[in-house]
């Protein structure tokens, strides 16, 4: 059985934040969804439970942190070719985010962005050589990676 993974994010207005996640083509689950808390799912395996304050706060024992002012987390997601990196990010975009700064390795590139909530995301790819661990064949094809791992 695969894992799943559940990404908790507290949000300031329930529904901007269904309607801008789902702007990026991500789907929103109805069956754990309701006027506390919305279920977006990512991929088969990978979801986000955006959540009202007062309804994230039953989970914690601390301050909800202020993502407009103060980063805590970067939640990373990959994609099947750098194409799609540009699309998820202009969608994230033209939607209400902030975009960040790109990082292009040749081998692996990303972009960020923040959501309305100030909460970070980085759409990234990387070439499948480069998964392998075989250092010297990604330096082989994309040399600018020898500056990348310094």
């Amino acid at each position: 059985m695969p894992t799943n993974v559940f990404i908790n994010l507290p949000v300031n207005n329930l529904e901007k934040s269904k309607e801008f996640y789902t702007s990026l083509g991500w789907k929103l689950n109805p069956a754990f969804s309701n006027d506390d808390a919305g279920a977006i799912s990512i991929s088969d395996t990978i979801h986000i439970m955006i959540l009202t304050h007062e309804h994230y706060g039953r989970f914690v024992d601390k301050p909800i942190a202020d993502t407009s002012t103060t980063s805590a987390v970067i939640n990373a997601v990959s994609v099947d070719s750098t194409d799609e990196i540009d699309v998820l990010v202009e969608k994230a975009v033209a939607a209400g985010a902030k975009e960040g700064a790109p990082q292009d390795y040749g081998f692996m590139r990303s972009r960020a962005f923040a959501d309305p909530d100030g909460h970070q995301w980085e759409v990234m790819w990387m070439d499948p050589i480069a998964e392998t661990g075989d250092w010297e064949a990604v330096q082989e094809k994309y040399p600018q990676a020898a500056e990348a791992q310094s």
